[in-house]
Formats: C-alpha cells, sequence, structure tokens
C-alpha cells in the first residue's frame, strides 16, 4: 500500500503545517493584545538636551582628506514607561532615541542611544545626564544651525511571528548651536 518512506513524509508534512498555523495564531493573538493595551500610545518624556559640538580628523568621523568634520553628541534625560509593549510573546524590546532632520535635498534620521529591554521590570525607562553612545555627522554638510526633532522610537522582538516598529508620544525639538556661535550669543 504506502512505503514507510511515504508516511514519513506525510507525518512530517501534517507537522509542518500545524506548526505554522500555530505560529500564525500567536504572531495574529499577541499582535491583537498590542492593540488592546494601546501600545502605541506610550508617552515620553525627552528633557534637557545638550548637544555638543567637536570637529575630528579621523576618517572614522567623517574626515575627507584630512580635513575635520563636525560631530555631535548630545547629553538628555528621558523618562518612559515600556511596560505596555511586553505581552506573553515579548522577547525584547529595542529602545533608541533618535533625531530627525532636514539636509541637502534629504531627510534624515540618526540614532543616538540604544537600549536593549529583557524584560518587564527593567521597562521603566529613567535616565537623568545621559551621553549619546554614537558620534554622528552629516555627509553632506554640517549639523550646527539646523533644528533636531528627537523621538523615542521602539522595536518589539517577539518570540513568533513578525518584528513590531513604533514610537513613544512625545518629541523634543533643538536647535544645533557650534560652540562660535555659542560664544557670540553671550
Amino acid at each position: 500500500m504506502f512505503s514507510l518512506s511515504q508516511r514519513f513524509q506525510t507525518l512530517g508534512n501534517q507537522a509542518i503545517t500545524y506548526g505554522l498555523f500555530i505560529s500564525v495564531f500567536i504572531a495574529i493573538t499577541s499582535w491583537f493584545q498590542l492593540q488592546s493595551q494601546d501600545a502605541d500610545l506610550v508617552p515620553s518624556t525627552i528633557e534637557s538636551i545638550k548637544p555638543s559640538l567637536s570637529f575630528r580628523t579621523s576618517r572614522y568621523y567623517g574626515s575627507v582628506n584630512g580635513k575635520p568634520k563636525e560631530n555631535a553628541k548630545i547629553t538628555f534625560d528621558l523618562e518612559t514607561d515600556l511596560t505596555p509593549l511586553f505581552t506573553w510573546n515579548t522577547k525584547q524590546v529595542f529602545a533608541y532615541l533618535t533625531a530627525e532632520y532636514d539636509g541637502k535635498n534629504t531627510h534624515n534620521e540618526v540614532v543616538f542611544w540604544d537600549k536593549i529591554i529583557t524584560s518587564k521590570d527593567e521597562a521603566h525607562l529613567k535616565v537623568n545626564g545621559a551621553k549619546s553612545k554614537y558620534n554622528i555627522w552629516d555627509a553632506q554638510d554640517k549639523l550646527s544651525g539646523k533644528e533636531l526633532e528627537f523621538k523615542l522610537k521602539w522595536n518589539i522582538q517577539p518570540y513568533v511571528g513578525p518584528l513590531i516598529y513604533g514610537e513613544t508620544i512625545g518629541s523634543k525639538d533643538v536647535l544645533v548651536q557650534s560652540a562660535a556661535a555659542d560664544d557670540d550669543n553671550k
């Protein structure tokens, strides 16, 4: 009637099909749970952003032909509660502080700071006087004189299902000025 290999193939196909249906069910129910908890309406407070500009000549900081390039770092205060993002299907949440600004014919978004949150216990972020992890430089122009809009964004990495992206409610606009401009204002 049927050979042993055909029976194993049928059993394997059924197991894969059932596993696929279970995975889709898990992804859909966890997404609905996030929607019912209003996870996309998480408020955040981003305050006391102080940008500092420096000039670097290293090729790692955007310098071309030995000419120094303007690099920006910030210090900031941040408070938010990301516990609504954690469901039974959440493995970890990746939170990151971005700045958006308009460049020469482009709209740019850069990341100054990030954090991986692995449990609900770590999900209440209260950061005071933190320094940015990354130096930022604009590939086309300089950053001084530009208006940066800071936002806290997040990415939910589930055990099963697609990645879910979002951002908290609340942003902060900051005008970046060079040290020479600060001296002129005094």
